[in-house]
């Protein structure tokens, strides 16, 4: 398993509730069609920073969501809510357990 992590700095706070409903609409849905799908999360962080973690089979379907992600900006036209190209750490899985789900 491969995870690829996006931190975004300098997001627009006054529209996360737009960006997460947008990611949740139609992010998410164009990620679920892409090969190797394992998930998607989004995390917020405080001070505008908004961080995503996304886990694929194999790091070229992970390298392929880089540019789904990058495209889903700029068709969403959240140029100016996510102003700072993301911060991109991607590699393999060395270790993880599954458990229960996260509360909300």
């Amino acid at each position: 398993m491969h995870a690829t992590i996006r931190r975004y700095e300098g997001v627009d706070t006054s529209r996360i509730d737009e960006i997460v409903g947008k990611v949740d609409e139609t992010f998410v849905p164009q990620m679920r069609e892409l090969p190797g799908f394992a998930g998607f999360f989004v995390i917020e962080a405080d001070r505008g920073v908004l961080s995503s973690i996304s886990l694929f089979e194999t790091s070229a379907q992970a390298d392929e969501s880089d540019k789904v992600a990058k495209n889903w900006i700029s068709d969403e036209n959240f140029g100016m809510a996510l102003p700072n190209a993301p911060k991109i750490t991607s590699g393999k899985v060395l270790a993880h357990s599954k458990g229960v789900p996260a509360l909300v």
